[in-house]
């Protein structure tokens, strides 16, 4: 499986942490930066991941800031990325199972446990091929389209 990472500068010490331990547990690891905790702007690495992932290029990704919510604003700019800003097990459960997200957002001041938990989560849950889910799903899709 291989799965994106991006942050800006207040994430970057959380993004580090997570891809050394994904590495480790043997995942294929691509980082799209930023790849230091000078100032950066989170929309230029959120659009990169983003498109890393509609492209098949990723399976998953995984998007820091300092509070999670702009890139994750940002990553969803990217047609047919649908990214959840989570702050639980039972949040990212939820965005894969109902919302066949591709992404996950996060702030940098949760845990490297935490975070850790919330990805093996995030990539590990299936999606759900319930009527209702899917419904929702494509009304999603089809707006996007338009």
């Amino acid at each position: 499986m291989k799965i994106g990472l991006a942050s800006d500068h207040r994430g970057y010490k959380l993004k580090t942490q997570l891809i050394e331990k994904l590495k480790e547990e043997g995942y294929e690891i691509k980082d799209f930066g930023t790849d230091s905790e000078e100032s950066t702007d989170y929309p230029d690495y959120a659009f990169v991941l983003g498109e890393n992932v509609v492209n098949g290029n990723v399976d998953f990704g995984v998007a820091i800031c300092g509070s999670g919510i702009g890139i994750s604003i940002a990553c969803n700019k990217v047609k047919g990325i649908r990214c959840a800003k989570v702050d639980s097990v039972k949040e990212a459960t939820a965005t894969r199972i109902d919302n066949d997200s591709n992404i996950i957002a996060f702030g940098e001041k949760m845990t490297f446990d935490e975070a850790l938990e919330l990805v093996h989560t995030f990539i590990n849950t299936p999606t759900s091929s319930e009527e209702k889910h899917v419904r929702r799903r494509n009304k999603i899709k089809e707006y996007e389209e338009r």
